[in-house]
């Protein structure tokens, strides 16, 4: 048998293509070994920064100085111009969309101003302006909207934040969401600020410090983006109701045993859970979490600008950018992404609005026996079917996104809301009927939101007289105190 030297010798063009196609290889190897060499490069100098950010440091715009790129597209969550079917960053108020709510809020802060949340750069301007902060709220209600909350939890304490009062804390949180929330200092690293959510992983056995940098890119949402509830009549503990599990039920079983209510609905005197936007633990039970996609992968895709890539943090709706967001997995046009996302939003949210219908009658209903002279072992089995009802709608309706993170488990859950809402009517009803009431009975006008507030007998004019009122003359003295403190630290935070 011939060696290879001899054919090459016996064949000279064909030693020549093994010589150029050797040639080839190396040179190829060259470049890829070079190419690793600079991304080994600027690994090491990726963070070296040009200034250095102090711990716990607040203001975004000196995270920007060492980071240009992430903070150009993170001040484009001001940018409240798009709007989808469903959501988007553009103003909407929700009560005038969906009147009922009003109903179901009664004698709550929401039945007052419910307004679609924006970019996250709005943070602090939407809490200081709603209606809802008109009533006293405890420090707790700062936790999720700025990074100066790492720094105020540092220096007073976690406790001691929790139970301060929202408005003496006004002066201290006023910048909004942003670097500091999600990343250390020193590194970069994604990394936990908010207590409540290490200590719910802690009381389920877990330890959230082993969890993966791409579980990470989701967790790190995961710190406000959840059902919580203040815990503690003084104390306004802010802590996650995952005990006994993340579903739904799983939730309404732990605030079962801890007798937990967020409110007392006016109207039924029905003791009703308030869920909070359960976006984590919706999207846990969809398609996406199950494929191992993260928040961040859908909400802030890789960009790429002048070769070097990094993570656009417009935190926004996939639907904004498609391209970048849904198309980098899913080869169908926009056209079509977008077609199945509406698709799946548009059937959930018409169940969910045959239970609001249900649920605000049941209320009204109520309340109509109540003043016929039932009494509380009577109404007691019907306003429990409510709150059970109640929860299992606000669970499917205040997770932002919920009905296309998992369409499945939100229709699931507004289902056997829907049936618990019709027990709670002929429950009352024949309430209503041993109380001498004919039935069905006259319900009131409640079709635009004016109509409904002014049903459970909220002044508006007056609680919008003294949110201006507020607006002109408490916030710019915290304004002014806060770029008092502020002006006597450097451009790096030092004292």
């Amino acid at each position: 048998m011939k060696s290879i030297i001899q054919i090459l010798q016996e064949k000279p063009r064909l030693a020549w293509l093994f010589f150029a196609a050797t040639a080839v290889i190396v040179f190829l190897i060259g470049l890829f070994a070079n190419s690793i060499m600079e991304r080994r490069g600027e690994e090491k100098t990726m963070f070296q920064l040009v200034k250095p950010i102090a711990d716990w440091e607040p203001r975004n715009e000196v995270w920007g100085e060492n980071f240009p790129r992430e903070f150009e597209s993170y001040t484009a969550t001001l940018d409240t111009t798009f709007r989808s079917k469903h959501g988007g960053a553009a103003t909407r108020d929700v009560l005038e969309e969906y009147p009922n709510l009003v109903i179901l809020w009664a004698g709550y802060a929401f039945s007052r101003d419910f307004n679609q949340a924006r970019g996250h750069y709005y943070a602090i301007k939407d809490i200081r302006n709603t209606l809802r902060t008109n009533v006293p709220q405890p420090g707790t209600c700062w936790t999720c909207k700025s990074t100066d909350v790492p720094r105020v939890m540092n220096e007073r304490g976690v406790s001691e934040f929790y139970k301060d009062k929202w408005d003496h804390l006004g002066d201290q949180i006023v910048n909004p969401i942003g670097c500091q929330d999600c990343h250390d200092n020193k590194t970069m690293n994604l990394r936990i600020t908010r207590p409540a959510l290490a200590e719910a992983f802690q009381r389920m056995g877990k330890d959230i410090k082993q969890a993966t940098h791409q579980e990470m890119r989701s967790l790190v949402c995961a710190q406000c983006h959840v059902e919580y509830y203040f815990k503690g009549k003084e104390e306004k503990y802010l802590t996650f109701p995952w005990d006994k599990g993340f579903r739904a039920e799983d939730m309404e079983a732990y605030y079962d045993s801890v007798q937990h209510v967020d409110f007392v609905n006016t109207l039924s005197r029905a003791p009703i859970l308030k869920a909070q936007h359960p976006d984590y633990e919706i999207y846990k039970t969809g398609v996406h979490a199950e494929r191992g996609v993260s928040c961040a992968d859908c909400h802030m895709p890789y960009r790429s600008e002048g070769g070097v890539k990094f993570t656009d943090h417009h935190i926004q709706s996939p639907l904004n950018n498609i391209a970048n967001s849904c198309q980098v997995c899913h080869r169908e046009s926009e056209e079509t992404l977008r077609k199945n996302v509406f698709d799946r939003q548009d059937k959930v949210i018409e169940v969910r609005s045959r239970l609001e219908s249900a649920l605000a009658k049941a209320h009204i209903e109520a309340k109509i026996a109540w003043d016929n002279g039932a009494n509380e072992n009577e109404m007691k089995p019907a306003l429990q079917l409510i709150r059970q009802a109640q929860w299992r709608w606000d669970y499917a309706a205040a997770s932002h996104g919920g009905s296309f993170h998992s369409p499945l488990e939100s229709v699931r859950v507004i289902g056997a809301g829907l049936e618990k809402a019709q027990e709670a009517r002929i429950a009352i009803a024949e309430i209503l009927i041993k109380h001498g009431v004919k039935v069905p009975v006259t319900l009131p006008d409640i079709s635009t939101k004016e109509k409904a507030q002014a049903f459970i007998g909220l002044d508006m004019k007056k609680l919008h007289e003294a949110k201006i009122e507020f607006i002109k003359t408490i916030i710019p003295e915290w304004d002014k105190k806060a770029q008092e403190r502020e002006g006597k630290m450097s451009a790096y935070g030092e004292k």
